[in-house]
């Protein structure tokens, strides 16, 4: 069998945060009972204007500037014809002969920890489609216009990447960079960050490009990595066994792991671009580029290397904190609160991440505010509640937003750190255990364990455990 090389690039469809659509006032919120989204713009009607929504345009630049890209100062929207049902102008408005940005690239680390520079075509923007739901028991398919108008950027990557380790490390860098920018929340189970693949494979050393193959329906990491592998096996089975290659556009049924033909893939002659007539070029001035320039936020790269000097964090909690920027944002602010950074870290690194996992919750889902942990740190630092019970408490945080010092009062979880009462029921529990106390005696430390355990035990919990080692102590 030949060596074969693999030859991916990447059309990333990203769903841009503005309030309203991209050419109308109707509402981007996701969700919502069908077609209530919609005006006569978003439904094609005859006869409704577009307008184009600024923000549109400033967040399209905002991530052409953060990858490097050239903006095209000039620049103008085009028609894209095709009919398809979701589709209710039977064209979409798209930029395909002058793209807001061209020509950028974005750095990612490769397996073996070299960096590699994968280059941007172009990113233009557009609107998105409706949705077809597919009605099986009545045989038939409903449309969905809520989505049509969405705004969108599509970054077009250049075939630059080798492996799925590439792709997944591009498509991160990608994600972090726009939702620090505030430009998306890049959701991909929501369909907020979608990547189309292209994939052709060649013979090691070959300079021509194989037929590519685009493969749709990729709604995450794993399916995106696990359908590069399917799609290069399967193109390189047809060429060992002397069959060609179709060009042709796939969808990917990550159930089965399986991709299937859905048409042949059309070129840009095919959908008969010609210019917008309803919307006028763009003229983006020096003033406006850097104004959008100025308001870039500090990066994961730079944010990472802050909390090691700034905060004095092990380099393997800011590498996993800055990897989602809402847990960024929540433990920039809990700090910021007076909090001990290292504190607010341990519980981000340990209940939250674990709790994410238990609770299948991606971790740039995590709805705990600022306000709330610092209230339960402060409480386990005043010797309010014990640290066993703030992790009970933090759970109830984390699953439903609950205040946690009403919480506490209400679940009668204040800890005992009454001296008195406390030495009582020691002397009890010492009386029931003499082994484990006459080896604490002996200067078997960790025989005290025991005598701790059985006495938290005897106060449901709530015992200062620090005081009870105290008082353990003394009495023996």
């Amino acid at each position: 069998m030949k060596n074969y090389e693999t030859v991916i690039g990447l059309e990333v469809h990203v769903e841009l945060a503005t309030k309203t659509k991209i050419f109308c006032s109707c509402s981007t919120e996701f969700g919502g009972a069908p077609n209530t989204h919609t005006c006569p713009v978003c439904t094609g009607m005859p006869g409704s204007l577009p307008v184009l929504n600024k923000q549109v345009v400033e967040y399209a630049m905002a991530v052409g500037l953060a990858t490097n890209c050239t903006i095209t100062q000039h620049c103008k929207f085009d028609r894209k014809n095709y009919f398809y049902p979701d589709n209710p102008q039977n064209y979409q408005i798209s930029q395909l002969y002058e793209p807001i940005c061209r020509n950028g690239y974005v750095e990612i680390k490769t397996e073996d920890g070299t960096e590699k520079k994968v280059r941007i075509h172009e990113i233009h923007m557009e609107e998105d489609a409706g949705k077809l739901i597919h009605d099986d028991f009545n045989d038939a398919s409903l449309v969905d216009l809520n989505r049509s108008g969405v705004p969108l950027i599509e970054i077009v990557s250049e075939p630059d990447m080798r492996s799925a380790e590439e792709v997944i490390a591009y498509l991160e860098k990608l994600r972090l960079i726009i939702q620090y920018l505030g430009a998306s929340d890049c959701k991909l189970n929501e369909g907020s960050m979608r990547a189309d693949v292209n994939l052709s494979v060649r013979e090691v050393g070959a300079e021509e490009f194989g037929t590519r193959t685009e493969m749709k329906n990729l709604n995450s990491f794993k399916s995106i990595a696990r359908a590069i592998e399917n799609e290069r096996n399967r193109q390189i089975d047809l060429l060992e066994s002397g069959e060609e290659v179709l060009q042709e556009t796939r969808r990917w049924d990550d159930t089965k792991e399986y991709s299937y033909p859905m048409r042949s893939k059309e070129d840009a002659q095919d959908y008969r671009y010609f210019p917008d007539p309803d919307l006028t070029p763009i003229d983006i001035s020096d003033e406006w580029m850097e104004e959008v320039k100025a308001k870039e936020p500090e990066f994961r790269d730079e944010k990472m290397a802050r909390y090691i000097s700034e905060f004095d964090l092990p380099e393997y909690d800011a590498d996993i904190i800055t990897l989602y920027k809402p847990l960024a944002d929540l433990f920039e602010e809990t700090v910021a609160l007076g909090n001990k950074p290292k504190e607010v870290s341990n519980w981000i690194m340990g209940e939250t991440m674990r709790l994410c996992k238990e609770e299948s919750v991606d971790p740039d889902q995590v709805s705990v505010t600022a306000e709330n942990l610092s209230k339960l740190i402060k409480m386990i630092e005043d010797s309010t509640i014990n640290r066993g019970a703030a992790k009970e408490v933090f759970e109830a945080m984390f699953k439903d937003d609950v205040d946690p010092e009403k919480y506490v009062e209400e679940h009668n979880m204040k800890q005992d750190n009454d001296e008195e009462g406390l030495k009582e029921i020691i002397k009890k529990v010492i009386e029931e255990n003499p082994q484990a106390a006459d080896d604490v005696r002996n200067g078997k430390e960790k025989a005290i364990g025991a005598l701790v355990g059985q006495t938290m035990k005897a106060t449901q919990g709530k015992a200062n455990p620090g005081l009870v080692n105290k008082l353990i102590k003394e009495l023996l």
